[in-house]
């Protein structure tokens, strides 16, 4: 029996709720691991060893984001209009990623100062960029069980093994090697995600039988993802060119105590990611009906679930900023600006993702020419910025500091500019307003930040331990109270 299209809208909904549920658990869990890390990463390793591991790490991931293909969103498409079997539509996409994998490898391989532009290499350091083969297949391998709303998977992959992988890694070889022990941490962690991705891939599709590679279909693939992956790259590399940039202009050490703010302040970000494997199939199939307005309710609604969530952590880890950053280390307690500007511009870029989750499917090449746009946007006006620095009335050792801040902002300032553009094109498109930003938001801020204000007079202890489920508790009571409708407390129902 066919269901009807509310029956349907209604499935849609539930489905975008439970997988959003699973991935916010997978987020806690992931948060969980990420502050044993940083804490071993801050206090056992330093911010110079941390700035060269992290400026490393900046370039292959960005080589790896460039060799999926976009075929972290892209499999959704090319598996609903597909007519031959998902297995080999997988291993298609598996091939024509291992290809781009493995030239962007050889490249690094053969210029590997661009993963160590200021230091010399280490032993095993110039075949880093062979993690690029793991980080890509697993991105795969999750997206194919996504399709399949197998979120679970993800979470285990992501949210547990790989962090806390390089969690407990980190520790241990740091007393094998306290000059290469994160990187080789990080190598570990990377294996074990793919591991555990690879092993729910074979048992959800199998084995993909009578398979053979097809370069027509393989370079077809590849060409109808080529602007999905730009935007990706684009999109990615908004979260990384600040670093980028502050790494030509900051030493190590300051490169590093960005890292650990922009670590911290990327918590939220894996919120925007929750919904993003199981929004991608509910828009396809709503497209192919031409429910526009379905959409535009969804986007609305998954959006609302986002900002909602990143306002109240945001709120949490700001205002006891500084108490946040000691945590790592006190060395790391000038990069509390910077990370106060990077968790406003996790809540500024939220729009722009979700939008961009319909935007993908609807008009790849304006979405992709927005995200240029605001990466251009972005680099005048960190450059801009940093050159402004100078003129402030601060000492000189604080210069490299207050450039950490001015590239956050300048991110800050570029995602807003991209929310606003595609939230616009996205309902020109659909001929449809988006509700994505609700005004009763506004009671809870201003009660969490009095709650915060009064959490900044304890001490540093009890700042953390009872001010950050104070301002997050009180935030998320006044929401649930005034701010939440039926539709919205589908979120917390099995």
């Amino acid at each position: 029996m066919t269901a009807t299209v509310p029956e349907q809208n209604e499935a849609d909904l539930k489905a975008l709720a439970k997988g959003g549920r699973t991935n916010v658990f997978g987020f806690v869990l992931r948060l969980a691991a990420r502050i044993p890390f940083l804490f071993i990463a801050g206090r056992l390793y330093g911010p110079e060893v941390l700035g060269r591991f992290a400026y490393a790490i900046l370039v292959v991931e960005f080589v790896a984001q460039l060799a999926t293909l976009g075929l972290r969103r892209g499999l959704a498409e090319a598996l609903s209009k597909q007519d031959r079997p998902d297995t080999h539509v997988v291993g298609d996409a598996m091939l024509v990623a291992t290809f781009a994998s493995a030239l962007g490898a050889a490249v690094l391989i053969a210029l590997p100062q661009l993963m160590f532009p200021n230091s010399p290499l280490n032993g095993l350091d110039r075949y880093l960029p062979l993690t690029i083969f793991a980080i890509v297949w697993t991105d795969i391998a999750l997206a194919a069980l996504a399709y399949r709303f197998d979120v679970a998977s993800t979470v285990r992959a992501r949210a547990i093994v790989e962090p806390w992988t390089i969690s407990i890694a980190a520790g241990a070889l740091f007393f094998y090697s306290a000059r290469d022990g994160l990187i080789l941490s990080y190598v570990a962690s990377i294996l074990a995600a793919m591991l555990t991705a690879l092993w729910p891939l074979w048992r959800s599709y199998g084995t993909p039988q009578g398979w053979r590679p097809r370069p027509v279909e393989l370079y077809l693939l590849a060409r109808r993802n080529l602007p999905l992956a730009a935007a990706d790259a684009a999109e990615w590399g908004s979260r990384r060119l600040d670093l980028a940039i502050l790494g030509l202009f900051a030493s190590p050490a300051v490169v590093g105590i960005y890292y650990v703010a922009q670590q911290v302040a990327s918590l939220p970000q894996k919120l925007k990611s929750s919904f993003d494997p199981i929004l991608g199939p509910v828009i396809t199939r709503n497209l192919q009906a031409k429910n526009y307005g379905e959409i535009a309710r969804q986007v609305g609604q998954v959006g609302f679930w986002i900002i909602a969530a990143q306002v109240g952590i945001a709120l949490a880890l700001g205002i006891p900023g500084e108490a946040v950053m000691g945590l790592v280390g006190p060395e790391f307690v000038g990069g509390t600006a910077a990370m106060a500007f990077l968790l406003a511009a996790e809540v500024a870029a939220a729009t722009a993702v979700v939008s961009e989750s319909a935007l993908v499917y609807m008009a790849r090449h304006r979405n992709l020419l927005l995200s240029l746009g605001m990466l251009a946007l972005q680099v005048a006006l960190s450059l801009i910025l940093i050159e402004m620095v100078p003129m402030l009335p601060l000492k000189p050792e604080y210069h490299g500091l207050a450039q950490a801040a001015a590239v956050a902002a300048a991110l800050m300032l570029a995602l807003g500019f991209a929310s606003v553009a595609k939230a616009l094109l996205l309902a020109k498109l659909l001929g449809e307003p988006l509700s994505i930003w609700r005004w009763t938001l506004l009671p809870a801020v201003a009660t969490a930040i009095l709650i915060g204000i009064g959490a900044t007079r304890l001490p540093e202890w009890a700042e953390l331990a009872l001010g950050v489920p104070a301002i997050l508790g009180v935030y998320l009571w006044v929401i649930w109270r005034w701010g939440f409708g039926p539709e919205d407390r589908v979120l917390f129902k099995k």
